[in-house]
């Protein structure tokens, strides 16, 4: 199927647009595309921030809180539908999601060692709590990541300039979002743009579902988190200790896998179908035209 010019699951404009008309000037602003994406991202971020670093479940709490602020700003700002966070097959989204990130994380991780990058060793930290302490940390970084990049950023951004611009400016962005990590540079901030930006914001247009990409952010940190690798340029507790060895570009340096040369390719050879199939799928919005 070809590109269509209607945005996926009803997203078109014109409803929207009449009824911010009705509410006068400060109605019109919050209900344009620019307005609910801000008004989305101060109630996503300030959750995100009260909840990120909470002991045991509060980061998951955390996330269920943001998914329902994203909601309710989808619901009464933009005024829109929000299949995206739909919970009818929203666990067979997250489980296909997931096993692409942790087979993307396997791979890259064994590629690396067999090149001499890395090497494994068990850390005797405790299966249980590290396991858990994973899972929650990750779930609620994943879950408000994605709500405020791929569900408010790329979709207000795809409505004015269209999916392929939408995508570019969201992974330049996350790419941004990312350099005050630890060990973080201008390299790093590339990678992560190429491979994260780019392949999530083209794999949220591909399944339009923000729990495909949760599931695929998800396993990509908490798996290399559990292997002792630095998650984008933090070192959590993790159920190994790697060692690392060689050239930074093979191993990833300070900021961790995704600073590798490996993942990046992968990466590519993995967003190339999934981009055609979106376009394929109609699932592509064009650049939106100027009204004269």
């Amino acid at each position: 199927m070809g590109t269509t010019t209607t945005a996926p699951h009803g997203t078109g404009s014109g409803p929207d647009e009449e009824d911010g008309a009705r509410g006068g000037r400060p109605g019109r602003i919050v209900r344009s595309p620019l307005g609910w994406m801000l008004t989305g991202m101060v109630g996503v971020g300030l959750v995100s921030g009260l909840t990120a670093t909470g002991p045991g479940p509060v980061p998951a709490l955390g996330a269920a809180a943001a998914v329902a602020v994203y909601w309710a700003v989808m619901r009464f700002a933009a005024r829109r539908p929000t299949p995206e966070i739909a919970r009818r097959g929203a666990g067979r989204e997250a489980l296909l999601g997931g096993a692409l990130g942790l087979g993307f994380i396997l791979v890259s991780a064994l590629l690396i060692t067999a090149l001499g990058g890395y090497s494994f060793s068990w850390a005797g930290n405790g299966f249980v709590p590290v396991v858990w302490s994973a899972v929650m940390v990750q779930a609620g970084a994943a879950v408000t990541e994605e709500l405020l990049f791929r569900g408010l950023a790329l979709q207000a951004l795809e409505r004015l300039w269209g999916s392929r611009a939408a995508v570019a400016i969201t992974a330049l962005f996350f790419g941004v979002a990312h350099l005050g990590a630890p060990g973080a540079n201008g390299w790093s901030g590339v990678a992560i743009a190429l491979e994260a930006g780019v392949m999530l914001g083209t794999a949220f247009l591909w399944r339009r579902s923000i729990w495909f990409v949760v599931g695929l952010h998800f396993t990509w940190n908490t798996v290399e988190q559990l292997l002792g690798v630095p998650v984008s340029g933090h070192s959590p507790e993790g159920l190994y200790t790697v060692g690392v060895h060689g050239s930074a570009l093979l191993n990833g340096g300070g900021f961790g896998l995704e600073s590798s040369l490996v993942p990046i390719v992968l990466s590519v050879l993995i967003t190339f179908p999934m981009a055609v199939l979106a376009h394929r799928n109609g699932r592509l919005l064009p650049r939106r035209r100027t009204r004269r």
